[in-house]
């Protein structure tokens, strides 16, 4: 969305989730390309320049071993195909269903800049199966459980893990650079936790300020929470779910009572072996902590 706003160019962010072969119930190929017009208000010039992100795009994986049809697989991989190399496409102008009588637009596709993404669960075990097939016997030999703590394993993925993992080679060839993003770390989760402008801390201070109460978060517990996000292993998503636990008494208690000022939140109280440092109003509340409120 940056990018194209910078750029000043209409963007189109469409899931390869609901993409189906033609004839079949779904999205056919072609809608990819009439959101980008939609988005150009219907101005092909301007669409023949914009970006279009396909998201899930390892949904349309081929499917291993079925015998069942493969109507959202590798038939989708092959009709996309053409749209990336660049090609005229016929696309309806504003319709939603797939038979309305409306007039059809031809759109080219070579200056459009296709960007796809997914999060290709498994992937790190094929990587990591080609890394280790060659491990041998001796004192300098590669151990079969060398990559097992390499969060950023994918980064080592190659044209053909990909093709392992079910994309056909014509498509990857025409995506031709690859990026890996990088797994989190912990300093990483705290910035999430502090940082944005809706951050998770800022919205619960503002929540218990309306209550007249300030809410404070000490170093150490912010790492405590990063720690236990990581074991998750759901990612950023993770540290809602977290701050939600401890959150909930305080949310539900610390407003019945009015003589409380403010509540810090200690690494004690998150690991469950302590309570949270609650100060009353008209005391000294406790130094504040340089990283809650920046």
């Amino acid at each position: 969305k940056t990018l194209a706003r910078l750029l000043d160019v209409p963007l189109a962010i469409t899931d390869a989730t609901s993409l189906t072969e033609a004839g079949y119930i779904g999205d056919d190929i072609e809608s990819v390309v009439s959101k980008l017009l939609a988005a150009a208000d219907n101005d092909t010039e301007r669409a023949e320049r914009g970006i279009i992100f396909i998201d899930e795009i390892d949904k349309i994986a081929k499917k291993k071993n079925t015998t069942a049809r493969d109507v959202s697989g590798e038939s989708v991989q092959q009709g996309l195909l053409k749209l990336l190399e660049g090609s005229e496409v016929e696309v309806p102008v504003g319709a939603t269903s797939k038979n309305a009588m409306v007039p059809l637009v031809t759109i080219d596709t070579r200056n459009i800049l296709f960007i796809c993404g997914g999060a290709f669960p498994d992937l790190e075990n094929i990587v990591k199966e080609r890394l280790t097939r060659h491990s041998s016997i001796g004192f300098s030999a590669e151990l079969k459980d060398k990559y097992d703590q390499d969060k950023n394993i994918v980064s080592k993925v190659t044209i053909d893990d990909l093709r392992a993992f079910g994309m056909i080679p014509e498509f990857i060839g025409r995506l031709p650079i690859t990026v890996t993003l990088e797994g989190l770390n912990r300093d990483m989760m705290i910035r999430i936790l502090k940082e944005p402008k809706n951050a998770i801390l800022r919205q619960y201070q503002k929540l218990l300020a309306l209550d007249e109460v300030d809410l404070r978060f000490d170093d150490e517990a912010l790492g405590v929470i990063a720690d236990k996000a990581i074991a998750r292993k759901t990612g950023a998503r993770a540290l809602r779910s977290i701050i939600e636990e401890f959150m909930l008494d305080i949310m539900y208690e610390i407003p019945k009572d009015d003589n409380i000022g403010s509540v810090t939140i200690t690494k004690a109280y998150i690991e469950g072996k302590g309570s949270p440092m609650i100060a009353m109003r008209g005391t000294p509340a406790l130094p504040e902590s340089p990283s809650a409120n920046n």
